[in-house]
């Protein structure tokens, strides 16, 4: 979290504010969420830099210069990109700060400090650990049900594989839990032991729920703010994402939430009955 329903909602907030902006100064709060460059290398680079572009890939925020370099923004469990008036005062948790012409600046907050900043040469994205060998988006025309097919094809969990960047670009928690509901499909179930009527169900509902997270604008069920200090709206259509205890919306029979790979699975017993 924020997964790429919020990081497409941000990308789209912050784009109209951004694109052809001069940052007059950047300073570094925390020094640890900068990786490949130095404090010293990274403010003066984007001291007068132009930005060209404001874009994204998978949970990645990207901003590139015209000086021929990007920045590329990993928010991790609680970053938040917010852009705000010159004298707005900054948040408790500031990472970094990048002031702008015109009055205005852009705050990376970080309650957690897990987010990362990587100031790379322009394209070279590969050189962040996270983006390598990254998989298609969900709702790109490269993710197609045959790709996706075939890629099940191993004995590991569905719910792990879902969540693997290398196989599909911007799922977490939220978005898969959702999705795994909708097609009625297990989370401890074997990736393998899909038939090809629920690989399609899945592949559809994959597509469905990314699609209306965006439409919704993500979802803020903590931490999650878009650019202009907003909260989403897809938390208001949660099927299952944490609410254990409580009524599924399709049957009535009580949400559970378990561990899988270590990692926490809301579920309807019911609707998502285990079998492989």
């Amino acid at each position: 979290m924020p997964e790429l329903p919020e990081v497409e909602t941000i990308k789209r907030t912050l784009k109209p504010y951004l694109t052809g902006r001069v940052v007059e100064r950047a300073e570094l709060h925390l020094e640890k969420a900068l990786k490949l460059a130095t404090p010293a290398e990274f403010e003066e680079r984007l001291r007068g830099a132009v930005i060209e572009e404001v874009t994204r890939r998978g949970k990645h925020f990207i901003l590139r210069f015209k000086q021929g370099f990007d920045l590329i923004f990993h928010l991790r469990m609680t970053g938040r990109l917010l852009y705000m008036g010159a004298e707005e005062k900054l948040p408790k948790h500031t990472t970094a700060v990048f002031y702008l012409d015109g009055g205005k600046k852009l705050i990376l907050g970080d309650v957690r400090k897990f987010g990362t900043i990587h100031l790379v040469p322009a394209g070279e994205w590969q050189r962040v650990s996270s983006l390598k060998g990254i998989g298609p988006e969900p709702l790109g025309y490269d993710f197609t049900f045959d790709y996706f097919y075939q890629g099940l094809q191993r004995k590991t969990k569905i719910k792990p594989l879902l969540l693997d960047q290398t196989f599909i670009a911007g799922l977490g928690n939220i978005y898969v839990d959702e999705s795994l509901f909708r097609a009625g499909i297990h989370p401890e179930r074997s990736a393998a032991s899909l038939s090809k009527t629920e690989a399609k169900r899945l592949y559809k509902a994959i597509r469905e729920t990314i699609a209306q997270g965006v439409e919704h604008r993500g979802t803020s069920v903590s931490d999650y703010l878009d650019g202009l200090g907003q909260r989403g709206e897809f938390q208001n259509l949660l099927a299952v994402y944490r609410r254990k205890g409580e009524p599924c919306p399709r049957c009535g029979r009580e949400i559970e939430r378990i561990k899988v790979g270590g990692r926490s699975s809301h579920l309807c017993p019911a609707c998502q009955r285990y079998r492989d």
